[in-house]
């Protein structure tokens, strides 16, 4: 049984030079919101919350957990986390509704969940990828969030270090895209190539794009239209060229996914787990999309907790698939991420210390704790 005593949340900022740019705004420092939560016994495990956006986001998820979350989860003993996971959502469900705030409570209950199993796996002495199944530990890993400014200077950098796989950001003007795409190619040549659009195009210009990708032997197109858009307007796209298209940070429920899967249009699916449905829902949506016969390739784009919870899912599908990471620097990614240290031939180790293998260094982070 799973009796907390104690939850905590960290919010943490670090400032950095060079903003991340989206198609749709930009990420001019990198935050963070730890979750922390400890039993009975003294045992603790971390979770993470996605919080990128907007920028107040992680302050606003830390009172989140505070208020309500921890209040909410220490009422009572749970037998697994998928069963604190389910009464999280069914309690707080009318609250969503009400304010309107699906993605913030959402996104809580997610942190609360990694951190739950983290615990679990903690308490059973073994890594968290065994304990959820893996048979082994190393993982393919991508250089992601490559910005549209002189992107092949980050990718030369990244791939002195190890990394074999590659993500543009593009969505910035025709001639623009075209050009870096380019450039990466001069850099990394043969290499694995994948571009994100971030909602960025309609449907026209998506399907003119898409053609024009041809050229460039694009692993695959990431969002290319809004998350919402009906599947009737992906499948219109998919006839304009062959590059697979890619999607999943942004959809939530298990009908979401069972839809996206069903869909026939993408061939890759990324749910973020520090996003929606944490561990609990993670594991048996990959599973699904695996036994679909499509790619899974967890979306990450934030500090080091959630990115390990990412790699340890991924490593425990023993799927030969590959994991998103930020390319752009952020100290809280790499004082958490501790695998990241060491890459070879573009794969990842996970430790066999158990749980994630990592306990932040509460002292080392200090400097970029921020007052929620």
């Amino acid at each position: 049984m799973i009796k907390l005593t104690k939850v905590q949340a960290f919010v943490y900022r670090a400032p950095i030079q060079t903003p991340v740019q989206t198609s749709f705004g930009l990420m001019r420092d990198r935050p963070a919101v730890f979750v922390r939560v400890e039993d009975a016994e003294g045992v603790a495990g971390w979770g993470e919350v996605w919080c990128n956006f907007p920028s107040c986001g992680a302050e606003h998820r830390a009172r989140l957990i505070d208020t309500l979350i921890a209040p909410l989860v220490l009422q009572r003993s749970f037998s697994l986390p998928a069963k604190a996971f389910e009464w999280l959502t069914a309690q707080t469900s009318v609250l969503a509704i009400q304010t309107g705030e699906y993605g913030p409570l959402a996104q809580c209950i997610a942190g609360m969940d990694l951190a739950l199993w983290d615990l679990c796996a903690r308490k059973a002495q073994l890594p968290l990828w065994r304990y959820l199944g893996g048979e082994r530990n190393t993982v393919k890993i991508y250089a992601s969030g490559l910005n549209p400014t002189d992107p092949e200077k980050l990718a030369t950098e990244r791939l002195a270090e190890g990394y074999q796989a590659f993500k543009l950001k593009i969505g910035f003007g025709q001639e623009r895209d075209l050009n870096n795409l380019r450039a990466m190619r001069e850099v990394i040549g043969e290499r694995a190539l994948m571009v994100d659009a971030n909602q960025g195009w309609d449907l026209a210009t998506a399907s003119v794009m898409l053609g024009k990708l041809s050229e460039f032997n694009i692993a695959w197109l990431e969002e290319p239209l809004r998350a919402d858009c009906q599947w009737s307007e992906w499948k219109e796209l998919a006839k304009h060229g062959d590059t697979p298209l890619a999607a999943g940070e942004n959809i939530t429920q298990l009908q979401g996914f069972a839809a996206a899967i069903s869909s026939g249009i993408l061939k890759v699916i990324q749910p973020d787990i520090a996003k929606w449905g944490g561990l609990s829902l993670g594991l048996p949506i990959a599973k699904n999309i695996l036994k679909a016969g499509l790619r899974f390739c967890p979306h990450y784009l934030g500090a080091g907790i959630g990115l390990l919870a990412s790699a340890h899912l991924l490593a425990a599908t023993n799927a030969d698939d590959i994991l998103e990471v930020d390319a752009n620097t952020n100290p809280l990614r790499s004082l958490t991420c501790l695998p990241l240290a060491n890459i070879e031939q573009g794969m990842m180790t996970l430790s066999e210390e158990p749980g994630l293998g990592v306990v932040p260094d509460l002292v080392a982070l200090k400097e970029f704790l921020v007052s929620h």
